[in-house]
């Protein structure tokens, strides 16, 4: 499964925010999306999943044309997000937070129960109220919210923002670990360098809207990477 982006065009009012953007985000690989603040990285992102309009471009996930899909439609087919910021909903319980996750599931579905492997934190905390946890935990939380829709493809928006290292190490685990596995594909955008090339089997690098280099996720100290994202 496959989750392919040609020649993406966006516009916010005259300007022109993403300029012939492509990538493909393929099952078992973590796809890194790169750039200095504002270059059209979050929008891309929106773009993806339907929040913001894209005047020209296709989105397809194993072959089924998304672009012109509602955002419900397409977390039906697949995709699921991890907004920056997190968006939780700091009034519902852990718990209950996890269940908006199966919102585009049959009734019946239950919570993978993964996900508190993954996350034993959330165990812990299933009872409390999301705006109670730390920053940490609540990226945590909104990652497993996203993780409950069983997506075909993960895309998160700067996972690492405002999060201790500690936490940041054990997301990082779960992210290969998602991948290794086989059955999804990752899209990750990151501003955190260190984070990106530790976990990136690919990599594009944005600049004013438009994908300034590309590569494999091993070559990005020889490609100088790190100095085209410096800010």
């Amino acid at each position: 499964m496959t989750l392919s982006v040609k020649g993406i065009e966006q516009y916010y009012g005259g300007s022109h925010i993403l300029r012939n953007v492509s990538l493909e985000a393929t099952v078992g690989k973590v796809s890194v999306i790169l750039g200095r603040n504002g270059v059209g990285k979050t929008t891309l992102l929106k773009s993806l999943m339907g929040l913001v309009p894209i005047r020209s471009g296709t989105i397809e996930l194993g072959g089924v044309a998304l672009e012109n899909a509602t955002p419900y439609a397409r977390a039906r087919a697949g995709l699921g997000y991890v907004p920056q910021g997190r968006e939780i909903f700091g009034r519902l319980t852990v718990q209950e937070n996890l269940a908006m996750g199966l919102a585009g599931l049959a009734a019946s579905t239950p919570l993978p129960p993964m996900l508190f492997e993954w996350f034993p934190v959330l165990h812990e905390m299933r009872n409390r109220r999301g705006g109670d946890l730390s920053g940490g935990q609540q990226q945590q939380l909104a990652i497993a919210r996203a993780l409950a829709s069983q997506p075909k493809v993960l895309i998160l928006d700067e996972p690492t923002e405002g999060i201790q290292p500690s936490i940041i190490k054990d997301i990082g685990r779960v992210i290969r670990m998602l991948a290794d596995h086989g059955d999804m594909a990752i899209v990750l955008v990151e501003q955190y360098y260190d984070f990106a090339r530790e976990l990136a089997d690919d990599y594009i690098v944005m600049e004013r809207g438009s994908v300034l280099a590309k590569g494999q996720g091993t070559n990005m100290e020889v490609d100088g990477v790190r100095d085209l994202v410096a800010i």
